[in-house]
């Protein structure tokens, strides 16, 4: 079972080795850090890994690639050795450096509001906080007259909801896999499940568990060329029965009634985004919709677009929700 998953960092290139700096004493032994490198970089990070970017450090070693590091063995220096430039070069590792920029970030959740487009008083958190709370109102009853109960959580069945609505799609098991680590968070110290979450541990959650460079239409035209045929236009394309047979029997498949559900939402027929009535969720019921709402052939760009209804780069990977910040985190 999957605890718990954190943003680490990136830089452009997945981390290529990693080495725990060795301590002289006992007392060294209440905070650690690890040294790493990836393609052409060498860095520092404090642990325990939290997602906070002010936590780690890098910089360019050997711009054509580095192809291995090393540590003295009192932890004061790093050598990372080039490939084509056959060169070694020592790194002094300066820890009070890293200390003082994690001091000048901030506590708490000041060094995260950064991790978004427009910080604490952007659009997007404004939004992520009127999401989480209506969330509170779907599940009381979006037209109830009882008396709201308000409150600083939202029960856990209620996440992929919230999660969804502010633009990260996880799938079935990335969702169980965030069920877990809320669940399991203070089973350590309380030997209880937890089962609601509030706004500020959300938000955590949130930011460590979407895609660091979110998606492209690239990608997802790559899923295509490989399942698709080419059509009398040249593109790649998958027919409809086609289409929604891979999303009954590949993968995380989906039920009938799940798929009926996710179409009459992304076609408005659904708006939110409860389970449909027993009626529309039977199958020949579905196929009438879906005929009427999909296209004999679906592309890529039909997908995206017209069907997910999202606006993504064809070239850039990166997310419009994600500040500067984040580029190299």
């Amino acid at each position: 079972m999957q605890l718990q998953t954190l943003l680490g960092p990136v830089y452009g290139s997945p981390i290529e080795q990693i080495q725990i700096l060795p301590v002289k004493s006992t007392l060294e032994l209440q905070k650690r850090y690890v040294v790493f490198i990836n393609r052409d970089k060498v860095g520092l990070q404090i642990l325990p890994v939290d997602g906070n970017p002010h936590k780690t450090s890098a910089l360019i070693c050997h711009p054509n690639g580095v192809a291995g590091m090393a540590l003295s063995y009192d932890g004061c220096c790093a050598f990372t050795a080039g490939g084509q430039d056959r060169s070694v070069v020592q790194w002094e590792i300066n820890l009070s450096a890293l200390e003082a920029a994690v001091s000048l970030g901030g506590e708490d959740l000041t060094p995260f509001y950064g991790l978004v487009s427009g910080g604490r008083e952007g659009k997007f958190y404004r939004e992520l906080e009127d999401y989480f709370y209506y969330s509170q109102l779907r599940s009381q009853g979006i037209d109830t007259m009882e008396t709201r109960k308000v409150s600083e959580h939202i029960c856990l069945s209620e996440l992929p909801f919230v999660m969804r609505a502010i633009g990260f799609y996880p799938s079935e098991g990335e969702i169980e896999d965030m069920f877990n680590e809320i669940r399991f968070s203070e089973y350590v110290d309380t030997g209880k499940l937890t089962d609601k979450i509030n706004l500020p541990d959300f938000f955590k959650v949130y930011l460590n568990h979407r895609p660091p460079f979110g998606n492209t239409l690239s990608g997802i035209q790559q899923s295509f060329d490989i399942l698709g045929f080419t059509n009398s236009k040249g593109e790649k394309a998958i027919q409809r029965e086609d289409f929604l047979n891979l999303l009954h029997t590949k993968g995380e498949h989906m039920t009938e009634e799940e798929m009926t559900d996710c179409f009459a939402t992304l076609f408005g027929l659904n708006p939110e985004g409860w389970k449909s009535e027993p009626a529309a969720s039977s199958v020949k019921g579905s196929e009438i919709c879906l005929e009427e709402e999909l296209p004999d052939e679906i592309t890529a760009e039909i997908f995206t677009t017209e069907i997910l209804g999202l606006t993504i780069s064809q070239d850039s990977g990166q997310d419009p929700r994600i500040s500067e910040a984040e580029q190299s985190f």
